[in-house]
């Protein structure tokens, strides 16, 4: 294996020689006299354009601007180095999962919105979970108070996750869950209940988001240090490779990278570099690169710049493949596809003229679909406003099932593939990923990166750009600082009362009053003993644990009192 630097800035080089734009006697020769007599007829005035990448727009593209060796960068679909889609037939073969997002209040409130989103037409679960429970607080703790069930539904034990899939059979859905911290407590839930049902966990299949790197990057929830998380991943690797081959035990989520201000080139270098940092974590466990990289999947965001979207999904296939092939070695096509998950972007809705936001996330998934995506969650027009209610919800279903069925973009194969414009934004894009890699790798890596502060202080810094070309009204939010109405109307949003906690409290008072206590402090105590053997994979443990109907705090108390806590640096 070469070393990672020379590795990173070779390519590097290869890419900004491979980048050069040629633009070519007629497209100059055109600027110089068809477009010059123009602008001077029309008192055109030239700007500069570019987009969230801080990437150049030019007015036109050509063939010569392309690299030359383009055929051989696209490949065909299903083929190395995926850059048109990872199956060959894409979505004639089969839809993506129309996964949408689902989870509020209480366990029962969640079910009640999971078979009404199945009788809907959903292919695929998706479950958020409350703040609590994202910090592995159980719903008696004081700091609970308040917070329960409000973004996200509420899980303190075993029994609240049996509740939220009560009478849906695991083994003829998949599910994704948005938890990071206490992944593998949640992970150990599901395969509970898979194996109650009388399921073999090889046949179990869906996704758990687990990336932690990208908490420390983002999305601020973590419970111990990088390391001690990075500990308990690893084990969940080696696990699920060997006993639950269809479980995604990682998806490295770009979607709150993006969500906290970066641009889609961030978005996309930041993400893989995570990647690439689980694939080294696996290598070094010991495990074969071919058996363990199918299972880790992506999630990324799409935002409303159209193009740079697709580019950006088309340029993460080509950058997963070249590396997992040229620097990890793999052989296998699988390894080497990067599967994804897309949601369209939270940060582009607006409070005012919500309805706007309709068109927003209509535009989105479009992006996402010819990006080339593989499951798909389309924000309601309220979720700016608060949790979505069903009407919002149902709109955003249809929305997906109209793009699907009636628009005709999955009729062929990476439909928008050889457009000059598309084909150099996604080199560009891979180009400018590669000098963040590069960066990165000076550094000492993704993890030193973000302990470092470098990679919060890069998404401060283009959050804080693009903010100031809002309020200077160089960027343009339709109803917000353009064509704004004076008066909002109200609308009727999904309020979570005080009644979700009130069923919490009594449920954990009732599962604490019948559970085998005997029970609960032994499987603590094994798991303690597994937590501090580093060659020990704990999620056996965790399983055990979860069965006794310990509790989701109770658990990770055991790290917190080995591990301890973790802050992060000051970004100035």
């Amino acid at each position: 294996m070469p070393e990672t630097k020379s590795f990173w800035k070779t390519k590097l080089n290869e890419l900004e020689e491979r980048n050069r734009i040629n633009e070519g006697e007629k497209a100059s020769n055109w600027r110089k006299s068809t477009l010059a007599q123009w602008n001077k007829s029309t008192g055109y005035q030239e700007k500069e354009y570019e987009n969230s990448s801080s990437i150049p727009i030019r007015d036109i593209y050509t063939p010569e601007m392309l690299p030359e060796n383009i055929d051989e960068l696209l490949g065909l679909p299903g083929e190395y180095p995926f850059t048109r889609g990872v199956y060959p037939n894409m979505y004639r073969g089969k839809p993506w999962t129309m996964r949408m997002f689902s989870g509020f209040g209480s366990p029962e409130d969640t079910n009640k919105r999971l078979k009404y989103l199945i009788s809907h037409g959903e292919t695929g679960l998706s479950v958020a979970f409350d703040m609590p429970t994202l910090y592995a607080y159980d719903a008696d703790n004081e700091r609970s108070h308040g917070e329960i069930g409000k973004c996200g539904v509420n899980v303190t034990s075993l029994k609240d996750l049996e509740v939220i899939f009560d009478g849906i059979n695991l083994s003829e859905v998949t599910t994704s869950m948005t938890i990071n911290a206490p992944a593998a407590i949640l992970t150990a839930m599901y395969f509970a209940i898979a194996q109650k049902q009388g399921h073999d966990l090889k046949n179990i299949g869906g996704t758990v988001q687990a990336d932690i790197l990208k908490e420390y990057i983002a999305q601020k929830e973590w419970i111990y240090p990088p390391e001690a998380h990075l500990r308990i991943i690893r084990d969940m690797m080696s696990f699920c490779t060997d006993n639950a081959p269809k479980w995604n035990y990682i998806s490295i989520s770009g979607y709150h990278i993006r969500e906290a201000g970066s641009s889609a080139v961030q978005e996309l270098a930041f993400t893989l570099a995570d990647g690439f940092y689980y694939v080294d974590m696996g290598i070094k466990q010991g495990l074969n690169v071919d058996e363990f990289a199918p299972r880790l999947s992506f999630f990324f965001n799409s935002s409303i710049n159209f193009f740079e979207e697709i580019a950006k999904m088309r340029a993460a296939r080509r950058i997963w493949a070249n590396v997992l092939k040229e620097k990890f070695h793999a052989k296998s096509k699988k390894a080497m596809m990067l599967r994804f998950h897309t949601q369209t972007s939270g940060y582009t809705l607006t409070w005012q003229q919500p309805l706007n936001n309709i068109v927003r996330t209509t535009i989105e998934a479009m992006a996402a679909i010819l990006g080339g995506t593989q499951s798909l969650h389309t924000n309601s027009f309220d979720e700016a406003w608060a949790l979505p209610s069903e009407e919002a919800v149902k709109v955003a279903l249809r929305t997906q099932q109209i793009l699907a069925e009636e628009t005709g973009i999955t009729d062929t194969m990476d439909p928008l593939g050889g457009s000059y414009y598309i084909e150099y934004l996604t080199s560009k894009m891979e180009e400018e990923a590669y000098r963040y890699f590069d960066k990165i790798d000076s550094l000492g890596g993704i993890l030193e990166a973000v302990k470092k502060g470098y990679i919060q202080r890069e998404i401060a810094a283009t959050s804080y750009k693009r903010q100031r070309r809002l309020e200077e009204n160089k960027e343009i939010m339709v109803g917000v600082n353009n064509y704004a109405d004076p008066e909002e109307k109200p609308l009727n949003i999904l309020r979570i009362g005080n009644e979700a906690e009130e069923i919490q409290l009594k449920r954990i008072r009732e599962v604490k009053s019948h559970r085998n206590q005997e029970q609960v402090d032994r499987a603590l105590a094994k798991l303690e003993e597994a937590f501090r053997n580093p060659d020990e994979n704990v999620m056996p443990f965790i399983i055990e644990a979860v069965k006794t109907y310990s509790t989701i705090e109770e658990i990770s108390n055991v790290g917190r009192k080995i591990y301890g806590g973790w802050k992060e640096p000051v970004i100035v």
